[in-house]
């Protein structure tokens, strides 16, 4: 049984995770952290980190980028793994995450969906073959009105998959329309819309002279990502200290 503490459990993804962990005999969410503790599931809730007594195994983060200083403090001190979900962190959080990883396993994902995280391999694959035959990529996505954010971290996700396998030759540029000039052959460009309600969609286009390649994920509900940080949760329970993604998980299920 893997014992969790849910950091944000009375937003909509900390809502849908308890929901699916209640029916989950596998895991336990044993309690909640939210700026807003009223109690909506059968855990106890707390305001802050710092008033949570509980023994947990893994804490699950679907909060704020504010609260994740806290987070990393508090997962380090008791030694207990976090599944970091929140995106639009800084440089100098990222380096906090990456100097936590030290002491305790992180597995840091901007998106727990597995068709996401399949596709973040794909593109590594094959977007070196569409850039030496003079292919120009482009990443669309879209995301509901209340999305803070933009790009996406998926976004960025997919972007630094393919420079990685162009050996950071592209570069990605969010938002050209101050600039009017002409699409530099290696840049890839990201655009970004919000509107809605969508759960979210992200597209690669790879488009060449008179062919182009699409690659499409649609997601329909929150509850893919829910699954996806559960099944985290699960393979940090006891895992040592470092840095893990959705593909260590993927490959520990095959």
């Amino acid at each position: 049984m893997t014992k969790i503490i849910m950091h944000g459990c009375n937003g909509k993804m900390g809502q849908v995770i308890s929901d699916i962990v209640s029916a989950d005999e596998e895991a336990q969410i044993v309690a909640g952290i939210d700026i807003n503790p009223v109690k909506k599931n059968d855990y106890p809730v707390f305001a802050t980190l710092a008033e949570c007594d509980v023994q947990a195994d893994v804490i699950i983060d679907f909060a704020a980028a504010v609260a994740v200083d806290a987070l990393l403090d508090y997962s380090v001190e008791k030694g207990i793994p976090v599944v970091l979900c929140t995106t639009g962190l800084s440089e100098e959080q990222l380096a906090k995450v990456q100097e936590s990883s030290k002491k305790v396993a992180i597995l840091k994902s901007a998106n727990m969906s597995l068709g996401i995280n399949t596709i973040l391999k794909l593109v590594n694959q094959i977007s070196g073959l569409f850039a030496d035959a003079g292919f120009d990529i482009e990443i669309v996505e879209k995301h509901h009105n209340q999305k803070l954010d933009a790009p996406s971290g998926t976004a960025l996700a997919i972007a630094d998959s393919i420079n990685e396998a162009l050996d950071n030759e592209y570069a990605y540029k969010y938002d050209r329309t101050p600039d009017r000039i002409k699409r530099p052959k290696k840049e890839i460009g990201i655009s970004a819309v919000r509107g809605g309600t969508i759960v979210g969609e992200h597209e690669i286009i790879y488009a060449g002279k008179d062919e182009v390649i699409e690659i499409k994920h649609t997601a329909y509900s929150k509850a893919i990502f829910a699954n996806g940080a559960v099944s985290a949760a699960k393979f940090l329970n006891g895992a040592k200290p470092g840095m893990y993604n959705m593909s260590d998980v993927i490959d520990a299920q095959q």
